[in-house]
């Protein structure tokens, strides 16, 4: 039986870093092995020559996400960016970053570093979105939004994709800061465009568990657990925004979806999540923890499958009526047609003098053409036709 701790212990206290004193960097502590390629605060957009689809419906994107603890050390950035590369990770998404300010750097290895932490120096919280290599040219834009949020949006082939890298309060947080985190995860994702396929993910703090009882919309049976207090937060917010919880849907051993570990090792849960739009929950294939990677945190790398299944295009049939008309070749149908038309014809003739109109031309027309299509109906009748539309 799984139990909740209070807390996360101290190997989650979000306790600032110092200075390195090698270095006395207060900015990302490898920043002087990287390229500095821009560090206001405002939304980014790239324009690059060679664009690049990072979703399709051929091939898998690999998504990551990961509370690594802290980036705010020598060396911790190159060995985040390895295991990156060992399960061959398209897109990382980090939470407890620790690094100050917001900007955009390039590691020495390639690797596109998108982050956004405190303003105030103090190496709490913060969030970044790490791109592979040759990933970053389908970057149209990005926006720091707090130390606890930030988003992204990349180009796709058929669908564009918007990111958003999350850090939530744990649970027994001030209350406060959690209200002030969704309203600005519900502002990120209202000012999202309404096509984009939307993936929320990160180290949320919550325990949703494995009865999804009335909230089947947003949530699968396979969580872990029993819902806390931020599990139902995080429920909510799905259900009110059509969201739905990855890590819930598919059925794995309690060792690939546990992501976060006590220090003496008993006490285990699911916190980190990845949300998708539930207009795109078929494309989300898979949603699993791995274990084996280790940059020295108290949580798993959890990584997430996505390829494009799109919804059928063929075009719409529909049933075309016509007359008959071939029927007109039998001598009785046809005569039938002729006395038809006379009599409707005089009948209309009839009604016009007693009534001392002279219609106008359209008007004569539309009532000749009615004389007709009502002949034509009750003496031969109507054949159908298949009409592709669309």
């Amino acid at each position: 039986m799984l139990t909740t701790p209070t807390h996360k212990n101290i190997n989650v206290t979000e306790t600032a870093t110092k200075k390195n004193s090698a270095t006395g960097y207060s900015s990302p502590p490898e920043s002087h092995l990287v390229t500095r390629m821009n560090d206001s605060g405002e939304s980014r957009k790239e324009t690059t020559d060679r664009k690049m689809e990072v979703l399709s419906a051929k091939t898998k994107t690999r998504f990551g996400f990961w509370n690594v603890r802290t980036m705010y050390e020598m060396g911790k950035l190159a060995q985040i960016t390895a295991e990156m590369g060992r399960y061959s990770l398209h897109i990382l998404g980090v939470s407890e970053s620790r690094w100050t300010g917001s900007g955009k750097m390039k590691t020495s290895t390639a690797e596109t570093v998108l982050y956004s932490g405190r303003e105030d120096d103090q190496h709490h919280e913060g969030v970044a979105i790490i791109l592979r290599r040759g990933t970053e040219k389908s970057l149209m834009q990005w926006k720091p939004v707090s130390s606890r949020l930030m988003s992204a949006r990349m180009r796709g082939r058929h669908v564009n994709i918007t990111l958003i890298q999350c850090y939530a309060p744990t649970n027994d947080g001030d209350e406060e800061a959690k209200d002030v985190f969704y309203e600005q995860l519900q502002s990120k994702l209202e000012t999202a465009p309404r096509h984009d396929l939307i993936v929320i993910m990160g180290d949320l703090n919550a325990k949703v568990g494995s009865n999804n009882t009335h909230h089947d919309r947003a949530m699968g049976s396979h969580g872990c657990g029993a819902m806390n207090d931020n599990g139902e937060c995080l429920v909510e917010f799905c259900t009110l925004n059509n969201m739905v919880i990855g890590g819930t849907l598919f059925s794995h051993r309690d060792i690939h979806k546990l992501t976060w570990c006590s220090p003496n090792g008993r006490d285990k849960n699911q916190i980190d999540h990845l949300m998708i739009n539930g207009t795109w929950r078929r494309s989300l294939l898979d949603v699993k923890v791995k274990r084996g990677a280790d940059v020295g945190s108290d949580h798993h790398l959890v990584t997430a499958l996505i390829r494009l299944k799109l919804q059928s295009t063929d075009r719409k049939t529909t049933m075309r009526k016509h007359f008959d008309v071939s029927r007109l070749r039998y001598t009785k149908v046809k005569a039938v047609f002729v006395v038809q038309v006379r009599n409707r014809f005089q009948a209309l003739q009839a009604l016009d003098e007693e009534a001392g109109r002279a219609d106008e031309t359209n008007k004569q027309w539309e009532q000749v053409a009615s004389l007709y299509s009502k002949s034509s109906e009750a003496c031969v009748g109507y054949k159908w036709k298949k009409k592709k539309s669309g």
